[in-house]
C-alpha cells in the first residue's frame, strides 16, 4: 500500500517538475485579453509567417515567425525580462516559440494561443 503511494508521488512529482521547466506560462485567451488592459510595456508577438501577419493580426503585434527564431539575439526583443505575449493561429507554433524565447533567457513569455480563437479587433497590412 505504501509502494503505491510513493509512486504515485513520484509520478506526480515528475509532472509538476516538467511542467515547470517550460519558462514560459500557458494562458487562456480571456486571461491574455485581462492582461492587455491591465498591464502597460508588454510587447504581443505573432510567430506566424508575414504573409499570415499581414492578412490579419492583433493591433500592435509584431512578427517574428517562429522558424526564425533560434539561438541567436532578436534585435526586436532587447528586454528579456520585458512581458512579452506570444500567438500564432492555432497555438502550435506560440508553444514552439515560446520555449525557444525561455531558452533564449527571456523570463516573462507568456503563450496565449491563436488568433483563431482571438474575438477581438484585427488589422491586416
Amino acid at each position: 500500500m505504501i509502494s503505491i503511494w510513493i509512486m504515485a508521488l513520484v509520478f506526480l512529482t515528475g509532472c509538476g517538475a516538467s511542467a515547470g521547466e517550460t519558462g514560459y506560462r500557458q494562458v487562456g485567451m480571456e486571461d491574455a485579453v485581462a492582461m492587455m488592459e491591465e498591464e502597460s510595456g508588454y510587447i504581443i508577438l505573432d510567430v506566424r509567417t508575414p504573409e499570415e501577419f499581414g492578412e490579419r493580426h492583433i493591433p500592435g503585434a509584431i512578427n517574428i515567425p517562429n522558424e526564425t527564431i533560434g539561438t541567436e539575439e532578436i534585435p526586436d526583443l532587447p528586454d528579456r525580462e520585458q512581458l512579452i505575449l506570444v500567438y500564432c493561429r492555432s497555438g502550435n507554433r506560440s508553444k514552439q516559440a515560446s520555449e525557444k524565447l525561455a531558452d533564449l533567457g527571456y523570463t516573462n513569455i507568456v503563450e496565449f494561443g491563436g488568433i483563431n480563437d482571438w474575438e477581438g479587433e484585427t488589422v491586416s497590412e
